[in-house]
């Protein structure tokens, strides 16, 4: 087996700000790294390491973690040992993780002569699963022009935690009036009073579906549970959720969970953090990072088991070095894919 690696910067179409960099003016690029393993048969597979500086991960410790795997110990036929050895490795570094489990996923499916979603007997259904399309923080009137570009998507995610909160969703509303939407804190209030106010006052916009991660993954559970118990909108883990080990914390403070392939270390972590996630009785949706059609196309595949889609980073940017799932207004569909196989994604220079 072989393992290549490269760097590749993906830019945005516009600069995206969460709570957490929004006072540094947030970012206009997102360095992922890419992989391919291929063995002496010539089968290949892609995949994708998107790390966030949340989790104390880029592309240096991608780069770094990757360097120390003996590709030798990895086997498309067996994902679950190699999984396993990847763990031996060295602890957390899930972007990594993620990539290398793409990519084995990837070659299986294509030896297999299957897309991924069949080789875990989840079927994809066509014309039915939606994404929301996120606007990030910003200037009110730069709010406006987003959503009105977001026109064509039936549902749009709002972040939130920035002392512009009430005018922005004020500017999204004279665009959008009663469209869904659904709010991303990103861990930007710090009290449950604070939270809880906050709550209240979305609550009144009538339209909102839900709020993410309203307040830090540090928070003592029993905050945690005493919002989830009064607010009056419901609550969705993100930070907090990262693998099926977390459902017991999620159960008791959240009403849902946002799984993504980046925290759980791909398809088969994020697998199996939502049907724990179910089997709890945890409303699920499937989010990402500012991602390339790799991760969106390989989250994608486990879209039977969401309730909701965030599955938009590849929208987002205007140099996606991939083509795979697409989102014509908001609505994921494989049918126009040019391969039928693996993750069902192929290099745009290729075409």
């Amino acid at each position: 087996m072989n393992i290549n690696f490269w760097l590749f910067d993906l830019k945005l179409a516009r600069t995206w700000a969460v709570s957490s960099n929004a006072a540094s003016g947030g970012q206009d690029v997102f360095t992922i790294v890419l992989v391919e393993l291929e063995d002496d048969q010539g089968r290949r597979g892609v995949g994708e390491a998107a790390p966030s500086s949340r989790y104390n991960e880029s592309a240096k410790t991608v780069k770094a973690f990757l360097k120390r795997v003996d590709p030798n110990r990895l086997s498309f036929a067996n994902v679950v040992a190699s999984m396993d050895y990847l763990e031996s490795v060295a602890p957390g570094n899930y972007a990594a993780k993620t990539a290398i489990n793409l990519a084995l996923l990837d070659a299986a499916g294509r030896h297999a002569g299957e897309p991924i979603y069949e080789l875990l007997n989840l079927g994809f259904t066509e014309n039915q699963h939606v994404t929301s399309f996120s606007v990030g923080i910003d200037r009110p009137e730069i709010i406006r022009q987003k959503v009105l570009e977001a026109d064509g998507y039936p549902v749009l995610k709002l972040k939130v935690g920035s002392p512009n909160d009430r005018e922005n969703l004020a500017a999204l509303r004279e665009v959008a009036p009663k469209k869904p939407v659904r709010v991303d804190a990103n861990e930007g209030w710090t009290t449950k009073e604070e939270a809880l106010r906050s709550l209240e006052w979305l609550a009144a916009d009538g339209n909102i579906q839900f709020v993410e991660q309203p307040m830090p993954v540090s928070t003592p559970a029993r905050e945690l549970s005493w919002l989830r118990k009064r607010s009056p909108l419901p609550l969705f883990a993100d930070e907090s959720y990262h693998h099926a080990k977390d459902v017991a914390l999620c159960s008791e403070c959240f009403h849902g969970v946002n799984v993504k392939l980046v925290k759980a270390g791909g398809i088969t972590g994020a697998h199996e953090a939502l049907l724990a996630a179910r089997k709890a009785g945890l409303k699920t949706m499937i989010g990402c990072m500012i991602e390339s059609s790799v991760l969106i196309s390989a989250a994608a595949h486990l879209a039977e088991l969401a309730d909701y889609l965030d599955l938009d980073g590849n929208l987002l940017i205007t140099n996606d070095p991939y083509a795979g799932v697409t989102a014509d207004r908001g609505v994921l569909a494989f049918a126009s894919a040019l391969e039928t196989t693996g993750l069902r994604v192929r290099a745009r220079q290729a075409e």
